[in-house]
């Protein structure tokens, strides 16, 4: 058999070179540098659950989403710890978990998504490698129990896992939960889609502009206006840099404790 000749050895390179490029823009996704942005490394971490004392509970939860299956997130949902909690701008973003390094409580090939609708408080009596699994530097997972056992044995306790942040995919749009008295309005903002938090929430009447709103605690942003008797307008901004406006979501006779949809982000 003859020998490959030079431009035979160029062209199977050059295939070659352009096959590992098509398989990284395939599975990298990251987004940008930022650390709140979805990627497709899996990083350490441990996790361990809590069981409800009355399945009927309504559990709650840092972020103010309330009754978590009426809001619609169910048992796929997950507490975290100080140093991933970022003082609440990660609620509604979406996690990746799996268990690894243990063959004894691991259920192997399986991993599950949850929502972030939760923050694991630190406990300084205890030390960090010892009772304070939530205290800094720690990057921990609280799951419920019903969530912790599709990837894990319920008798495994605080376990090794891998996590990665994705994108949220949710059905339907955007959620405005209205809440306040006279002048005084509050909005809880859920089932968001894409990267999942909220960095920034504008507001606006028939009879304004956009209005900034702040955020109060966890997805609930607030702002003091009287825009009661005006439809209502949002500005939706991800931590992503991504913005998503709804219009006239609200009528103009919404009132407190109505909840309306919006417009998504693509997941």
């Amino acid at each position: 058999m003859s020998s490959p000749t030079l431009l035979h050895i160029h062209t199977v390179i050059l295939q070659l070179l352009l096959l590992s490029t098509f398989v990284l823009s395939h599975y990298n996704y990251n987004f940008s540098s930022s650390s709140s942005s979805p990627q497709s490394n899996w990083l350490p971490a441990r996790a361990t659950y809590y069981a409800a004392s009355d399945p009927r509970d309504s559990v709650g939860g840092a972020c103010g989403y309330g009754d978590l299956k009426k809001a619609g997130y169910g048992q796929a949902t997950v507490g975290l710890s100080e140093s991933l909690f970022e003082r609440g701008q990660i609620c509604g973003a979406c996690f990746e978990l799996r268990c690894v390094e243990d063959l004894r409580w691991c259920i192997p090939g399986t991993s599950i998504i949850v929502t972030v609708t939760n923050f694991c408080a630190p406990n300084y009596g205890f030390t960090p490698d010892g009772g304070g699994h939530c205290n800094p530097p720690n990057k921990h997972f609280v799951l419920p129990i019903e969530a912790f056992e599709k990837i894990a044995i319920w008798k495994a306790g605080n376990m090794p896992v891998q996590y990665r942040r994705i994108k949220c995919r949710k059905e339907g749009g955007i959620r405005f939960s209205m809440d306040g008295s006279s002048i005084f309005i509050s909005v809880l903002i859920s089932n968001v889609a894409g990267a999942g938090d909220v960095v920034s929430v504008k507001i606006k009447g028939s009879r304004t502009g956009w209005l900034p709103m702040g955020r109060n605690w966890g997805q609930n942003w607030h702002i003091n206006a009287h825009l009661k008797g005006q439809p209502l307008s949002f500005e939706i901004t991800s931590s992503d840099g991504l913005t998503v406006t709804s219009y006239n979501v609200a009528p103009k006779n919404w009132d407190f404790g109505q909840t309306f949809e919006g417009k998504q982000f693509e997941s």
